[in-house]
């Protein structure tokens, strides 16, 4: 008896003892390798006009400059006649910056600095946008392509992705050269034209770059926002991409005997490939608590719920729990692993025929911690004894390298997000799910950062390729303060 209570006591010390160290750890707690913004001197921002903004974002989006997935039908004329507009309306930055184009009509503008000695800044915004999906044109509050300015905001196809940041670049850089601010550290402007289609025009700019010898110190694209409602606070949170996943797509092609459907053998080329199918998404890849995705809900700790921080200052014990919770919706899983999504089938010309081949595209969105190799692994495993070939449809795009969230680059981009958001606003980095014009940059940048910024509730995020994208007044004089903010204290 003796015995089992001295065992009774030694358990009850170890659980006050693993509560004790829960407690103190959730106490003082604090996010790791937390950069103190405090330190970053930011210049003050010029006198911005908002009502001439507006009116210029709207003339924007009136541009057709639609990216549709068969470049033939891509009309090269609006391109020509945005660019032309760019120059007409922005004498002062014109003045200022030399102006290249490359592989047709992306863009590199260099606004020379007077100290060659430092690494210059890329800051990005595509000139293209999606169609609009046909037959939803009358769901639109305001015409998609008319660039109207009401209720507080421009509305139409590319008021927020991407125009809004590039008309935003325009306006800060044609606002610092009118006041004679002088950069001592180079600033170039890039403009891709096609990142809804692939992003080539960004890849030659980077080609470019790189056989110039150019290192730059940051690079800004467009990415994640300010998220008003987030999940994790409750609140206003910023958001900064430091990284984005990988982009591949796996065509996966199954053989039969074609014929009469009327006599068809046991198993089909359908059949087949249905099987195939399921066993690929019956296998997903593992979630994972680590890198940028688990970065963000680390920062965001502090100023979220008890449990949550708990459970964040205890991942020796809760991490399971956490990558659980977070997958409880496609946005949080997507951070955390790498996403399997069936989105094409090819079968049969004719519902009464056999046909002798069908073929599935799967889209694999990969996260930092996998790479192709690993995909096309995992995919074979989980295959089996399921007689289908795979391959490629192109060669895929790996996932970004991680970006430092302790250097002079994110210094700059983050305290200058941290000014123009509401006060007291937690920031974090995250992991950019989709692609972005950026990746093609690693190469001839130190750090890449990915950050738009306007606030957004989750809900609103939704408008973007979607349906009633607008830029409210309010988010667009927050993307040319910001920017004007960056470069005039990151180039000084």
């Amino acid at each position: 008896m003796a015995l089992v209570r001295n065992l009774l006591l030694a358990s009850a010390g170890v659980v006050v003892l693993g509560a004790a160290v829960i407690a103190v750890r959730t106490a003082t707690y604090a996010p790791p390798a937390a950069s103190k913004l405090s330190d970053v001197a930011l210049a003050p921002a010029p006198v911005i006009d908002i009502n001439a903004a507006a009116q210029h974002l709207g003339e924007a989006v009136r541009f057709q400059t639609v990216s549709h997935q068969d470049k033939a039908d891509n009309d090269g004329t609006q391109w020509d006649a945005l660019q032309a507009w760019l120059v007409t309306t922005y004498p002062n930055a014109h003045r200022v910056m030399t102006r290249e184009v490359v592989a047709g009509h992306a863009l590199i503008y260099t606004w020379p600095g007077s100290d060659a000695s430092l690494p210059p800044i890329i800051m990005m915004a595509h000139q293209d946008v999606v169609p609009v999906s046909e037959g939803t044109e009358g769901d639109w509050t305001h015409p998609p392509f008319a660039g109207e300015i009401a209720d507080g905001a421009v509305w139409g196809r590319g008021s927020v992705d991407d125009k809004g940041a590039l008309i935003g670049l325009f306006e800060a850089v044609d606002a610092l050269a009118a006041q004679g601010f002088a950069p001592r550290r180079t600033i170039l402007l890039v403009s891709g034209h096609d990142e809804e289609a692939g992003g080539s025009g960004a890849l030659a700019v980077a080609g470019v770059l790189k056989a110039r010898g150019v290192k730059a110190l940051l690079t800004l694209d467009e990415g994640s926002v300010i998220v008003k409602d987030n999940p994790v606070t409750g609140g206003p949170a910023v958001l900064i991409g430091i990284a984005e996943k990988g982009y591949a797509t796996l065509e996966v092609t199954a053989k039969g005997a074609g014929g009469h459907s009327s006599m068809p053998p046991p198993e089909t080329a359908v059949g087949t490939l249905a099987h195939a199918i399921v066993a690929i998404t019956g296998k997903p890849f593992a979630l994972k608590f680590t890198g940028p995705g688990a970065q963000m809900l680390e920062a965001l700790a502090p100023a979220a719920a008890w449990p949550v921080r708990m459970a964040v200052a205890n991942q020796w014990l809760f991490s399971g729990f956490l990558a659980k919770q977070m997958a409880a919706t496609p946005t949080g899983a997507a951070m955390l692993h790498t996403t399997i999504a069936p989105t094409m089938l090819e079968g049969s010309p004719k519902e009464n025929v056999l046909p002798a081949s069908a073929l599935a595209r799967i889209n694999y969105r990969i996260a930092p911690s996998d790479t192709s190799a690993d995909v096309m692994a995992h995919t074979r495993a989980a295959l089996g004894k399921i007689d289908v070939a795979l391959a490629w449809n192109r060669p895929p795009r790996e996932p970004s390298p991680v970006s430092s969230t302790s250097s002079e680059g994110w210094k700059y981009v983050a305290a200058t997000a941290a000014a123009v958001a509401a006060k007291g606003s937690p920031l974090a980095p995250s992991l950019v799910v989709a692609g972005t014009d950026s990746r093609s940059m690693s190469e001839v940048s130190a750090d890449v950062y990915r950050f738009q910024p306007i606030e957004l509730t989750m809900v609103e995020t939704k408008m973007i390729h979607g349906t009633n994208e607008h830029m409210t007044l309010e988010n667009l004089q927050r993307t040319i303060v910001y920017y004007a903010q960056l470069l005039a204290s990151a180039a000084k």
